[in-house]
């Protein structure tokens, strides 16, 4: 994908989704039992992604200031290799990370800096989304900084991926676009409905997936594998280890090219949010940066997302319980989980290419409780 290596200044692997890069960097750079530093909220599959790779999820403790890792208690010497999340696009503090294997999850974070340098430059991998900032359904991109990783890198790709469905692929475009369709011509809520009716979101318990321990136990003795965990990372994109076919690649290409048109919108609405009493601190620090989403922190955040939907504004991407809570047992538990708890209860993420549409609501939103 030109845009994202010329952005980087790295040979990038296309790849049907960001998650399966994920996976590819993890068992690339990590040996199966080393201890892997991540942040304690993110997406489901991620935590099981690093299961599949056979490495100790070690869960960091959690910055109120940016929903990322505090790496000012985080015990580095105690990992092996750090998992970065950029939650939202707030960049994570990577000069702290130095001297360790770092694999960059730029999923939220494709436009992000951090002093002045792209994400997914510091890590040994950096893992772009085309189904985030470019909103292409589906796709992924792995950065890596040596053509001999590369090549390594493709080779383990071209062994997990599986035959492509043409006619879903088609589906899948098309529902993308109508989805972007039903958010510029404010459409949202018939669409939210549509959606459920055909049975189009995937079942969660409350904002996560069903954990099922018994048969995780089941998977981990298989580890590292990751079809053995396909029943977890599969979650909201079932095919993400099918190859893409000449509309899918077309249509990601198409949506990546858009993206630098949407910067100034992007800008405009994280400093109109910034504004707001319940944004979280780091956004007012990073008013330079065309963030995914801009993170507010609120009373009832469940009440918030309910208002939002009866007028037309879809809130996502919301990570709760945090992983200590998700999967006791499964992890190192961090040593504070207090303000991840906190964070993951009551942030309430707002796409600022539609703040004006949100701000309404979000003007009478009572700040979160004290941490």
């Amino acid at each position: 994908m030109k845009p994202i290596a010329e952005r980087t200044g790295r040979h990038c692997l296309r790849l049907p989704s960001n998650r399966l890069g994920l996976y590819l960097a993890l068992r690339h750079w990590c040996t199966p039992g080393q201890r892997l530093l991540m942040s304690p909220i993110s997406a489901d599959e991620i935590l099981f992604l690093v299961l599949a790779a056979g490495l100790r999820p070690v869960i960091a403790p959690l910055s109120p200031h940016d929903g990322n890792i505090d790496v000012g208690r985080a015990d580095l010497s105690q990992v092996d290799a750090v998992l970065t999340t950029n939650l939202y696009g707030l960049p994570d503090q990577m000069s702290a990370f130095a001297g360790k294997i770092v694999i960059e999850d730029v999923a939220h974070a494709l436009e992000s800096t951090f002093e002045g340098r792209p994400l997914g430059t510091f890590g040994q991998a950096g893992v772009f989304s085309l189904s985030k900032h470019p909103a292409a359904g589906s796709g992924g991109v792995l950065a890596v900084e040596h053509r001999s990783d590369l090549a390594a890198l493709q080779q383990a790709r071209d062994e997990l991926l599986v035959p492509g469905a043409p006619l879903r692929q088609l589906f899948d475009v098309a529902t993308s676009m109508g989805r972007q369709t039903a958010l510029k011509l404010d459409l949202v809520r018939p669409a939210l409905f549509l959606a459920r009716r055909l049975g189009l979101q995937e079942p969660r318990e409350g904002y996560r997936i069903a954990l099922r321990p018994d048969s995780l136990d089941e998977a981990l003795k298989q580890v590292p594998c990751l079809p053995a965990f396909d029943q977890w990372v599969c979650a909201d994109l079932h095919d993400f280890r099918a190859r893409r076919g000449r509309v899918a690649r077309w249509y990601q290409s198409r949506r990546l090219a858009k993206v630098p048109a949407e910067r100034d919108r992007r800008l405009d609405g994280v400093r109109l949010l910034a504004e707001l009493p319940t944004v979280a601190a780091a956004v007012r620090d990073h008013l330079d940066q065309p963030l995914f989403r801009v993170p507010l922190l609120v009373r009832d955040r469940d009440a918030a997302v309910a208002e939002l939907e009866r007028h037309g504004v879809a809130v996502g991407y919301l990570y709760d319980p945090p992983y200590d809570d998700y999967a006791p047992g499964y992890t190192d538990p961090s040593p504070d989980p207090g303000p991840a708890r906190w964070w993951a209860r009551h942030v309430l993420p707002v796409n600022p290419i539609y703040a004006s549409r949100a701000l309404p609501i979000l003007m009478n939103l009572l700040p979160a409780p004290p941490l």
